[in-house]
């Protein structure tokens, strides 16, 4: 075995986490060493990659299950308003980056496609128009528009509208300012931009097989996957980014954080359609309302997705159930992750979720006749010709203890750190990919609170000259930021007005 090598901090997997704490580590302080370490052979080739998620801009304009309706109606636009602000925080990283020629070009990662919400019938409709009356009081959705009228939502939706009864009743609320994005694309641009870095170095084909504790950091061992060698490395700080395969790498670390987490792995398909007949009709991403008594994962969407350069339609998803943690994992995954500490947790989850479970398994016994009729709801007049089954990644949503009903599975993201700020490890699933850059910032809060109050606060301040809190508040910069991390990103012309971005 090879002498430890000594590091800074290692990041596991080469996925868009990893590669955003990277590149925003180094703009802190490019004195770092740091090592970024791969199962795979590629960068983003798990969750990150283009085919494995919608590409969505989770920015709240149009997913329906950010704004719930409370018991007497009324519409609570929190969540929505905080994620946007959040997809705004990772904007001013990305268009910082783009200011110093880092990309290249921005489109090819972020376009701009408008995000619409869809519903249909009286009960769908009086939902969507008390949304659209909350939601358009607040400046980040001020330009939202709404309407019933049958022509005008053809020009909006051109595909969608043929073939649909005379009678039936539909409407629609539009942002224009949404956003298409290839975090693929995206996360190897920044690794890119890593390895040219000094003192920067990601490894492929390497698995982590164990974590210590060595004084105040961390011994990572490291396996070469083609080669058999194995190597330790001594860092100060570790990052578990991993997607799925965190949960068992934060369970092997043995931090008392990680003590009760489980894991409920979530697979999923689209269908997808390159045929550019169809779709030249279809420039949105169209999000509606889930079944009745389906989990948030399931809201069904039919989305443009823009892939190195080429336009093609995405609709889903539709679930399935597997004990993999990764597209590429082990079906032991599950199995596996399974602690004294978190057994209490995960059977309680499996008590209360049996409808949960019950909808996984219709989702897999499927056939494409009945994916297609899905479809139909959005496009009557799909062939199924026209479509092909996709596998996208895995989603491990998260267990955790619960005090009265002894698990919960929980949906979306969780940050879990070391108590000393030595080790995080990101959970969890949507929004995820959107909203890394404010997931990242907390992380650098949490595990390096001393260096984001003092030497690390000037350059924060330059990169962010806004975080969510005050974009929620204050409309006037709000605009002004957007406006010049939308120049900044060529989803909008630049104007002929000298831009500050202090």
């Amino acid at each position: 075995m090879a002498h430890n090598e000594a590091v800074d901090v290692v990041l596991v997997g080469a996925g868009i986490m990893s590669a955003t704490l990277a590149v925003l580590l180094k703009e802190l302080d490019p004195g770092l060493k740091l090592e970024v370490v791969e199962l795979m052979d590629s960068g983003a080739a798990e969750s990150s990659n283009p085919w494995n998620n919608a590409g969505t801009g989770h920015a709240g304009l149009c997913e329906l299950n950010y704004t719930p309706p409370a018991a007497d109606g009324s519409i609570d636009i929190k969540k929505a308003v905080h994620i946007n602000t959040q997809f705004e925080v990772s904007k001013q990283f990305w268009a910082y980056l783009a200011r110093k020629g880092t990309f290249g070009s921005a489109k090819s990662f972020i376009n701009q496609v408008p995000h619409l919400s869809f519903v249909q019938g009286e009960k769908g409709i009086s939902f969507l128009k008390t949304r659209f009356e909350a939601m358009s009081k607040h400046h980040a959705f001020s330009s939202m528009e709404y309407t019933e009228d049958k022509a005008r939502l053809a020009e909006w939706m051109p595909l969608m509208m043929p073939g649909r009864p005379a009678d039936e009743k539909i409407a629609a609320t539009r942002m224009m300012n949404g956003t298409d994005v290839n975090f693929g694309a995206l996360t190897n641009q920044l690794l890119t931009h890593l390895s040219r870095s000094a003192d920067a170095q990601i490894k492929y084909r390497s698995r982590v097989t164990n974590l210590t504790r060595k004084g105040a950091g961390w011994t990572v061992t490291v396996k070469d996957v083609n080669g058999g060698g194995t190597r330790e490395i001594d860092a100060k700080f570790v990052f578990l980014g991993a997607g799925g395969a965190a949960l068992p790498l934060l369970q092997l670390s043995g931090i008392e954080e990680s003590k009760g987490f489980g894991g409920f792995p979530v697979s999923g398909q689209w269908l997808r359609c390159d045929n550019p007949e169809v779709v030249r009709h279809h420039q949105a991403k169209v999000y509606s309302q889930a079944a009745v008594g389906s989990p948030p994962m399931s809201v069904p969407h039919l989305d443009t997705r823009v892939v190195d350069g080429k336009k093609s339609l995405l609709f889903g998803p539709y679930a399935g159930f597997t004990t993999k943690f990764l597209k590429h994992g082990s079906f032991l995954d599950l199995p596996l992750s399974v602690r004294i500490a978190n057994i209490k947790p995960m059977l309680a989850v499996a008590r209360d979720n049996m409808d949960l479970t019950k909808y996984l398994v219709s989702e897999v016994m499927q056939s494409m006749e009945q994916r297609l009729e899905s479809l139909r709801r959005f496009y009557p007049q799909a062939k199924a010709e026209d479509w092909r089954l996709e596998v996208a990644g895995q989603r491990v949503q998260i267990i955790k203890k619960d005090p009265k009903k002894g698990g919960v599975l929980q949906f979306g993201t969780e940050l879990v750190s070391a108590q000393d700020g030595s080790l995080a490890a990101l959970l969890g699933a949507s929004p995820g990919a959107s909203v890394t850059v404010s997931i990242m910032l907390e992380l650098l809060e949490r595990c390096f609170p001393e260096k984001t109050r003092t030497e690390w606060a000037a350059k924060l301040n330059e990169i962010f000259p806004a975080r969510e809190k005050i974009l929620e508040t204050d409309a006037q910069l709000y605009e002004r930021i957007s406006s010049q991390n939308d120049e900044a990103l060529e989803l909008v012309e630049k104007s002929n007005q000298e831009q500050t971005f202090a």
